[in-house]
């Protein structure tokens, strides 16, 4: 208890003084979790929606890939990225390997089945009547998917949510492609790793608090904007 108290003050303490490394690892985490979303939305939500409204064989197999996906555990996800970008991998001669794009790349693998996954659920979702019917009136394709996926919102923002979270809190991966050095690819979830690791608990909790807020807060934007979508009134 004696831990974590002190590790709240230490936290209140370095965002009270700004902090320049904390402050560095904070905006890095929320760059790099947040291009990762977008770039796993840009790649999710196209393949939950393709897969809900078309029937072709082998379908049941690519969902089933991407219910697997959804629990693939983060190592391995770094692991094969890190054998993709090191120097005698396929994409060796880009040189991102260790780089806060290599960290990027990686939580996108991780983060885009969950997308996919929950997108794919929430247009299943959607009243099958309700598609009729939009069908029925004339609309256009480009019409039929922008009404699909307005019906089928809190779902999709429930996707966005889930893979936001799943990206902030991953370690593994990042630590393998990124290599967690200092002022270039460090951020919380690694620091709290590599300052448990040097037996700095106090300072480790409060990275970890630091982590949990910030979570927190863009988390609850999110909700809030799903709650707004769900009560426009």
């Amino acid at each position: 208890m004696t831990v974590f108290i002190e590790g709240l003050q230490s936290a209140f303490q370095m965002l009270v003084s700004l902090d320049p490394d904390v402050l560095a690892i904070t905006w890095r985490t929320i760059h790099v979790s947040t291009v990762a979303t977008c770039i796993s939305v840009l790649i999710g939500i196209p393949i939950g929606t393709a897969l809900a409204l078309t029937r072709f064989k082998g379908r049941g197999l690519w969902v089933s890939l991407i219910n697997f996906g959804m629990g693939l555990p983060p190592v391995v996800v770094g692991l094969a990225t890190w054998l993709m970008l090191t120097r005698y991998g396929p994409l060796g001669m880009l040189g991102l390997l260790y780089t806060p794009t290599a960290m990027i790349l990686a939580q996108a693998i991780i983060a885009s089945p969950i997308v996919a996954g929950f997108s794919l659920a929430a247009i299943q979702s959607v009243n099958p009547k309700l598609l009729l019917q939009i069908r029925a009136l004339g609309a256009t394709r480009l019409q039929y998917l922008r009404l699909l996926l307005w019906e089928a919102r809190l779902g999709i923002l429930s996707a966005i949510i889930a893979g936001f979270g799943g990206v902030i809190s991953e370690v593994g991966a990042s630590m393998m492609v990124g290599g967690n050095i200092r002022g270039y690819t460090r951020v919380l979830t690694t620091a709290t790793v590599l300052e448990v690791s040097k037996g700095k608990f106090e300072l480790a909790t409060a990275l970890s608090i630091i982590l949990l807020v910030l979570t927190f807060v863009i988390v609850s934007l999110l909700s809030y904007l799903q709650q707004r979508k769900a009560y426009p009134g």
